[in-house]
């Protein structure tokens, strides 16, 4: 394997071997907790801008099945991880995960020490690097990390989002209008599960026009980058608010609570794993749940607003949901439809649909 250099903008610096796709990548890197779920974690459209780097020391085991995508095609940037295995064993096995990999385009770099890496990214904060195989100096390769463009300011939605409007469940019992952002598969699957029809439309799409479907509810999905730079997406919110039950997941959750007045912020490192502990401060249950996200809302901005925060991060205190006091509205930050990650928090889809 050909040998190669992850560098960050700060001027660290690991040597490895690439694997994947043989180009140069760049992005912001993040470091993701979770054992398994690499094939979810790879069609996640929320990772649109980042490199992902796995603390799980063994990746690619099981290689790459049919039945765990979550959009139909890789997102990340650049994926990063110890040591990738090159002979997978799965009954569901269709292809390798460097196959997967090349064929999609993906960068990889493998014997990197991810927990040191994890360690700096969680003590500096996030930052932009770049996988290259050139054999450029040192201060080269910082000021090319550099000049990486973070995701604070950018529109990414529109890179994932729907170009047509698709219909799943035709038929069904209930309609809900999904404005997608980047929405996982599961967030679909698990509508369609529940006997909702749901219309799948572009996040360009207007509030006349998801009115016009006449739907029970609005899901609003996750999705990636910066929520404040996403000024078409709050407005529609706004003027559907009280109109229709809404419900926000992730990218979704934050939209929603930029539409009701709420700020957001750049959390230092973000939460990326599928074993993040949240407080249900209505019933003081605690949740493990799935999290991908590196903006948050502002606690106090909740204040003086028709929100009732209902769950906190029991890591950081981090606000993870809320719902308004006056119309069918609320949110979580983290992913009830898990994929990958624990299913303790399926029934929220039900919640959603008791409000219709």
């Amino acid at each position: 394997m050909k040998k190669a250099k992850l560098i960050l903008e700060d001027g660290s610096l690991f040597k490895g071997e690439i694997f994947g796709a043989e180009k140069e990548s760049s992005g912001e890197i993040v470091f993701n907790t979770s054992m398994t779920g690499y094939q979810e974690i790879l069609t996640d459209p929320s990772y649109k801008g980042e490199m992902v780097c796995m603390t799980y020391p063994l990746i690619g085991n099981y290689g790459i099945n049919a039945d765990d995508f979550e959009s139909a095609k890789a997102h990340v940037n650049g994926f990063i991880v110890k040591e990738f295995a090159e002979e997978p064993e799965s009954w569901r096995l269709k292809k390798k995960f460097d196959q997967y990999l090349k064929e999609n385009g993906i960068t990889a770099i493998s014997g990197i020490d991810t927990r040191a890496l994890t360690k700096i990214l969680r003590s500096q904060g996030t930052m932009t690097g770049i996988i290259t195989t050139e054999n450029l100096s040192r201060q080269k390769l910082i000021k090319q990390a550099q000049a990486v463009p973070g995701l604070s300011g950018r529109d990414l939605v529109a890179l994932v989002s729907s170009k047509e409007v698709k219909t799943y469940g035709l038929g069904n019992k209930y309609r809900v209008v999904l404005l997608d952002c980047g929405a996982k598969t599961n967030i679909k699957n698990s509508l369609v599960k529940r006997n909702c029809e749901v219309i799948i439309v572009p996040a360009s799409t207007s509030a006349q026009e998801i009115i016009n479907f006449e739907a029970d509810g609005l899901m609003l999905s996750n999705g990636p980058g910066d929520p404040a730079a996403l000024d078409y997406l709050i407005n529609t919110i706004a003027e559907l608010l009280g109109k229709i039950p809404i419900f926000g997941i992730c990218l979704g959750h934050q939209l929603l609570g930029l539409a009701c007045g709420a700020e957001t912020y750049k959390l230092k490192f973000g939460h990326h794993g599928a074993n993040h502990p949240v407080k249900d401060l209505v019933t003081n249950r605690v949740y493990i749940t799935s999290q991908n996200h590196g903006y948050a809302i502002k606690a106090d901005s909740l204040t003086d607003l028709d929100l009732e925060l209902t769950h906190l991060n029991v890591n950081d205190q981090t606000v993870e949901g809320f719902k308004h006091q006056k119309y069918p509205a609320f949110s979580v930050q983290y992913h009830p439809e898990a994929a990958p990650g624990p299913e303790d928090s399926h029934y929220l889809f039900d919640q959603f649909i008791a409000m219709f």
